[in-house]
C-alpha cells in the first residue's frame, strides 16, 4: 500500500462562530472515532493531520491543501458544512469518506457527495478504504463493518490527536473516554436502540486512566458511553484500582434506574462531578427510570427526590427531555415540566424536540409510513432547530406556544437565580448561568418565537409546516447561508434538499427483492 496523505476533520460545530460558549467548550465535545481512525491510519504507515473543528478555526489553514483522503465526522446538522467541504477537497482531487452519526442515519443521502460512506466503522474497513482509495463519482458507496469494533486504540496511542485538542480548549479541558458501545434499552428514537450494548476491556480503561495521571495534574474525563454504568461495579472498581482518590474529575450520561445513592455516593467519593440522566418524558420510557407503572404528576415528584437526592452529593445534573413525543397532547406535559423545575431548582433542563433522523431508528419507518417526516434541511436537525416529526396531538402553533412557555419559564431570571443558589459549586453555579443566558437558553427563546411568529405572518413558511409544499422556506435557506459563510459557495447543487422518506423507499425495496428470490419464496411456503 502506497503511502498516503491522509486528512480527518471531527465536526464539532456545524459552521464558523464566534460564541463565548463555543470559544470555552466546543473543544470538549471532540468524539472518539476519527481519533481511532487517525491512529489506525498512522499505525498503518500514513501521513495523518487531524482537525477537530469548533467553529473557529480556519480549515483551509490547518489542513494541508493537499491530500490523497479525507475522512470527516459529521452529526446530521453539520451534514451540509460536510458536504462543503467534501465539494471542496474533491476540486483539489481528494477523494472523500464520511463517517459517524450522519452517515449512519442518511447513507443515500450522502452518498451524492462522499466517494465513500462509513456505518459501522472497524480497523479492516478502514485499511480497505486506504487500500482502495478510489473516486466513486457520481455515486459514492456505502460501506459497513457487521458490528462495532470489539477493541479500540486506547488514549496512549491516540494522544497525539486528544493534545492538539485540549490545547484548543481555554478554561475546561475535557478528555474523551468510552467503557461501552451499543445501548441495553429500546427507545423507539434512538440511534443506537438496536446496537446491542457491547463492553469494552477494563484493563484498557485502567491503562488509560493511568496514562492520564502521569500527563495531565488533575484530568477531567469525559465518558462516551450512551448509557455509563450498566457495569457499574466492574466500572467503579477500574477507578478505584487506578486512580488515587481525588485526582480524576469525571462526567458521565447515565439513565436514573442505575442511581441508588449507595452508588451516587460511590460516585461521588471517586470524583464524578456532573451526571446527564435521561427522563424524557412524563408518560414513557419509564425503564430508564425505574418509574415504568407511573405516569404524570406522580412521576414527576418521585423523579425530582431522586435528582434532589443526586444533588446533594454530585454538584451538577442536567436533565434530558423530549418534546412532541406521540404519547404528548395538550398542555399537561409541559406544565409537568415547570412543576418540575420548581420542585428541582439545581437541575440544568435540557430539551430536545422529538426528531427522526432517517435511518436511525427502526420507529422512523412508521413515521415514514405515516407520511409525518417534514424534509427540514439537515442543518436544523440538531434536536432544536426544527421538529421534522409533524405532531400526533398538536397544531404547530399550539406546539410552539407550548415550547416558548417551558423555555421562558426554565430560563427566566427567577429561575436562573434558584438554580444559581441551589448549585453548591462554583463552577457548576457560573455554568448555569452561561448556557441560561447563551443559544442554550436565551438565544433558543429568541429563535422559537421567531419561528412562532412566521406560523402566523409568512404563509409559505406554514404551508411548509403543513406539508402542502416541499419548498424551503427563504428564513431557514437565510440561516443556512450566513452560518456557512465563506462553504456556502463550495455547498453542492442540491445539497440542501433531501428524500425524507428515503428509508422507507430502502426498506421497501429490499423486501421486493427478498419476496422475488426464489430461495425466500421456498423457505416461505415450507
Amino acid at each position: 500500500m502506497r503511502k498516503l496523505s491522509v486528512g480527518i476533520i471531527d465536526l464539532v460545530a456545524k459552521a464558523p462562530t464566534k460564541a463565548f460558549w463555543s470559544r470555552v467548550m466546543s473543544p470538549n465535545f471532540a468524539s472518539i472515532m476519527p481519533q481511532v481512525i487517525g491512529t489506525w491510519c498512522e499505525q498503518a504507515g500514513h501521513e495523518v493531520s487531524l482537525v477537530c473543528y469548533t467553529g473557529r478555526e480556519s480549515l483551509l489553514e490547518e489542513l494541508p491543501e493537499k491530500v490523497d483522503i479525507l475522512f470527516i465526522s459529521a452529526f446530521t446538522h453539520a451534514a451540509h458544512l460536510a458536504y462543503a467541504l467534501s465539494n471542496l477537497f474533491r476540486s483539489r482531487g481528494a477523494v472523500t469518506v464520511i463517517g459517524g452519526p450522519h452517515a449512519r442515519c442518511y447513507p443515500d443521502d450522502a452518498k451524492r457527495h462522499f466517494d465513500y460512506v462509513l456505518g459501522f466503522t472497524d480497523e479492516t474497513l478502514i485499511l480497505d478504504v486506504l487500500r482502495d482509495c478510489t473516486r466513486h463519482r457520481p455515486e459514492g458507496i456505502c460501506l459497513s463493518a457487521g458490528q462495532h469494533p470489539k477493541h479500540l486504540p486506547g488514549v496512549e496511542q491516540r494522544w497525539r490527536f486528544v493534545q492538539q485538542t485540549l490545547r484548543k480548549a481555554p478554561f475546561f479541558k475535557i478528555v474523551p473516554l468510552i467503557s461501552s458501545l451499543g445501548c441495553p434499552y429500546s427507545c423507539g428514537f434512538c440511534i443506537d436502540s438496536s446496537v446491542p450494548y457491547q463492553p469494552l476491556d477494563v484493563d484498557m480503561i485502567k491503562h488509560d486512566l493511568r496514562f492520564l495521571l502521569g500527563k495531565l495534574d488533575r484530568p477531567h474525563i469525559g465518558w462516551h458511553d450512551p448509557s455509563y454504568g450498566v457495569r457499574f461495579d466492574d466500572c467503579m472498581d477500574a477507578i478505584e484500582e487506578a486512580v488515587p482518590p481525588g485526582r480524576i474529575d469525571f462526567i458521565a450520561e447515565t439513565t436514573l434506574s442505575l442511581l441508588s445513592e449507595p452508588r451516587v455516593k460511590r460516585l461521588k467519593r471517586n470524583g464524578f462531578k456532573a451526571l446527564l440522566p435521561g427522563i424524557e418524558s412524563w408518560y414513557d420510557l419509564g425503564n430508564k427510570s425505574r418509574t415504568s407503572k407511573i405516569t404524570g404528576m406522580e412521576k414527576v415528584k418521585q423523579i425530582s427526590e431522586h435528582v434532589n437526592m443526586i444533588l446533594r452529593h454530585i454538584p451538577y445534573v442536567q436533565t434530558n427531555f423530549i418534546f412532541g413525543l406521540d404519547i404528548d397532547n395538550g398542555p399537561e406535559p409541559f406544565r409537568l415540566t415547570k412543576r418540575f423545575m420548581d420542585l428541582t431548582p439545581g437541575a440544568f433542563p435540557a430539551y430536545s424536540l422529538m426528531s427522526a433522523f432517517g435511518q436511525a431508528a427502526p420507529l422512523n419507518l412508521e413515521y415514514q409510513r405515516a407520511n409525518r417526516i417534514l424534509p427540514f434541511p439537515f442543518h436544523f436537525l440538531d434536536n432544536n432547530g426544527a421538529m421534522n416529526v409533524r405532531p400526533l396531538n398538536y397544531a404547530w402553533p399550539e406546539f410552539y406556544d407550548h415550547i416558548i412557555d417551558v423555555t421562558r419559564h426554565s430560563f427566566s431570571r427567577r429561575m436562573i437565580l434558584r438554580r444559581f443558589a441551589a448549585t453548591g459549586a462554583w463552577i457548576p453555579r457560573w455554568l448555569n448561568v452561561v448556557r441560561a443566558i447563551s443559544s442554550e437558553g436565551f438565544g433558543r427563546i429568541r429563535y422559537f418565537e421567531q419561528v412562532r411568529q412566521r406560523l402566523d405572518s409568512d404563509r409559505q413558511f406554514r404551508r411548509f409546516f403543513e406539508q402542502e409544499t416541499t419548498e424551503i422556506p427563504g428564513f431557514f435557506i437565510q440561516r443556512i447561508r450566513r452560518a456557512l459563510g465563506p462553504f456556502w459557495e463550495w455547498l453542492p447543487d442540491g445539497a440542501l434538499h433531501h428524500n425524507p422518506n428515503a428509508y422507507l423507499e430502502s426498506a421497501e425495496k429490499q423486501e421486493k427483492l427478498r419476496y422475488s428470490d426464489p430461495a425466500y419464496c421456498a423457505r416461505s411456503s415450507s
